[in-house]
């Protein structure tokens, strides 16, 4: 029951805490013009575009998989990497960061990849990734510093001001976003203890996250890396030429917003949602944009994207198992 308990835990508290978010940021907002909008001003022209680049930054991040394993001495079909990317990222709608788990699961299963070793590919990309939005927050704070000092003031972050801090509601947004985040934290090291105490796991996990220094065309990983991020951005900023009140925007404007975006998904819930609007919104204000419309801007391009997410998710699990058991089948062929 205990072990139930903490399962249920683990799904209902990102929930709850993107939905109190969601809450909080949409509680006097005007629904009907977020219809009227979806209805009658959305350029969908431009939404399907922006949805190809989100497709294909799944696409890239397969093919730079596949490379990092093969200096594990595993070869698993591309599609297979893809299909895995696809269906991890709508696993974590259902539980936030399960999806790298999951992920290295479906190799193991399908391409007899080592679980341990696979997982340790995860851990190097991440820290890829890592790095490389910190260089891109370094380069669009300095481009962008006046905005986000204003968003860190509109916000109640802004270090001198301690009364306006605790009396600001947003603070109480970002603190229980650091909270969700600390929890996650916690049951990533509790999952780490535990693999500790499996006898080998560790050395395997180590070996899959030095793969890196051993793949063979170290340009091309890093193209890969380039055209993820570029297709994460572009995913996001054409969004911006769906809507008449946002059409204006600029391309620094779409840098910081993404920028925030990005590091308002680590907060654990479903797709970032809650903490994702109110950081896109807030700082959508500062370039002119009134309240609504930026609400009405977070709410359909998240949900779009998300449903995205989610087709892509039913694809990649269908497509998996269809080619695999045509692999198993005499009749099938290779």
């Amino acid at each position: 029951m205990n072990k139930l308990l903490k399962k249920t835990l683990k799904i209902l508290l990102p929930v709850a805490l993107g939905g109190f978010i969601l809450y909080w940021v949409y509680r006097d907002f005007d629904f009907a013009r977020a219809k009227e909008v979806l209805l009658h001003g959305t350029n969908w022209g431009w939404m399907l575009f922006s949805l190809f680049f989100g497709v294909m930054s799944h696409v890239f991040r397969g093919w730079r998989w596949k490379q990092t394993l093969a200096p594990l001495g595993a070869y698993p079909k591309t599609s297979d990497c893809v299909d895995a990317i696809f269906v991890s990222y709508a696993a974590n709608l259902v539980l936030p960061r399960v999806g790298e788990v999951s992920r290295c699961g479906m190799l193991a299963k399908y391409d007899d990849v080592s679980f341990a070793k696979s997982l340790g590919t995860v851990v190097t990309e991440r820290l890829i990734d890592t790095l490389t939005i910190l260089l891109i927050t370094g380069i669009t704070f300095l481009m962008q510093m006046p905005v986000f000092l204003r968003f860190f003031e509109e916000t109640g972050t802004k270090v001198p001001s301690l009364v306006h801090l605790v009396t600001s509601p947003w603070f109480y947004v970002v603190l229980f976003s650091i909270i969700g985040v600390l929890v996650l934290l916690y049951f990533l090291l509790r999952m780490l203890s535990f693999f500790e105490k499996v006898k080998g796991v560790v050395l395997n996990v180590w070996e899959g996250v030095m793969s890196l220094k051993s793949v063979k065309n170290i340009p091309l990983f890093l193209l890969y890396t380039v055209l993820i991020w570029g297709c994460y951005f572009y995913h996001f900023y054409i969004t911006f030429y769906c809507f008449a009140f946002t059409e204006h925007l600029s391309f620094l404007a779409g840098l910081v917003m993404f920028v925030g975006g990005t590091f308002a998904v680590i907060v654990p819930t479903p797709n970032g949602a809650g903490p994702w609007h109110f950081a896109v919104i807030t700082m959508m204000m500062l370039y002119g944009v009134n309240a609504t419309d930026a609400g009405v801007f977070a709410l359909i391009v998240h949900g779009i994207q998300t449903l995205l997410v989610i087709i892509l998710g039913i694809y990649g699990w269908l497509h998996l198992s269809l080619v695999n058991r045509t692999k198993q089948n005499p009749r099938g062929g290779d």
